[in-house]
């Protein structure tokens, strides 16, 4: 079932994730309630509002990150290329290969770093053989902005680098499974200025091949990186429109407040 975009959410571009009356459950507690919004392809949606808004928590809705708390329930409809990503024959390990993810803090496996970008492919099956999988590594780390500061020492370990490298190896590593949409939570919350802004960069770059969602704390970054933007306030999405459109002349007053400092 492909459900009817809501108007004006994409302007015409690909939808790629559709959300209707999408539900959030931990036990008798209501976390997310009535979530719609189209997300479209090869651009940048950030996710707003104040610590406890529910933005997080909806970000790991479309690569069913929820599903392994406990006591989590999510209701409602969320598709990925009009395919119901919570119907029974969906496959969560294989979903997360299309949907990938970079967390808040910089979470490199304890291994080398050519073996944090090459364990998804090697999982997933995606390499025939030895140079096959050289080369997925390669244009992961590439694409990642990080092949030259690393490319004489892959065989260092990952937990070796300096946070913002780090951090752009996880990027590497989530998109080295080759997905299409690229879920971000907060991922320069841990790192100073310079990295910030490299991580920046990159997310533009990324655009081109990907839908990228981002959470984040800082309208600064959310109003540099993407075209547009959701307010979540206690649960509820307020507001979701342009990011310009948003920042400067929002329809809701609680969107307002919050972008002005009144609340937040």
């Amino acid at each position: 079932m492909i459900l009817p975009r809501l108007q004006d959410a994409a302007d015409n571009a690909e939808v790629k994730v559709s959300a209707r009356n999408v539900n959030v459950f931990y036990g008798q507690t209501h976390a997310i309630k009535d979530v719609s919004l189209d997300i479209a392809d090869k651009s940048v949606t950030a996710f707003i509002g104040p610590s406890g808004c529910g933005k997080s928590t909806f970000l790991r809705c479309i690569n069913r990150m929820n599903d392994t708390i406990e006591g989590c329930r999510v209701t409602g409809t969320l598709l990925l290329d009009g395919e119901d990503i919570y119907a029974p024959a969906v496959d969560p390990v294989q979903l997360r290969a299309r949907v990938g993810m970079v967390f808040q803090k910089p979470n490199p496996f304890p291994k080398s770093i050519y073996d944090n970008v090459a364990y998804g492919p090697r999982i997933h099956g995606l390499a025939a053989g030895k140079a096959e999988l050289d080369a997925i590594v390669e244009e992961a780390l590439r694409k990642a902005a990080l092949w030259n500061e690393v490319k004489d020492r892959l065989d260092a370990p990952g937990t070796g680098l300096s946070g913002g490298q780090q951090q752009r190896l996880c990027i590497a590593r989530a998109i080295a499974t080759q997905p299409e949409v690229l879920l971000m939570d907060e991922p320069c919350s841990a790192l100073d200025p310079i990295a910030t802004a490299q991580i920046e960069e990159l997310i533009e770059e990324l655009r081109e091949g990907f839908s990228v969602v981002i959470v984040t704390h800082s309208m600064q970054q959310a109003a540099r990186v993407s075209q547009k933007t959701a307010f979540f306030h206690m649960g509820t999405m307020v507001e979701y429109d342009d990011t310009t459109r948003i920042f400067t002349n929002p329809s809701d007053q609680r969107t307002q407040d919050y972008i002005t400092g009144r609340f937040g």
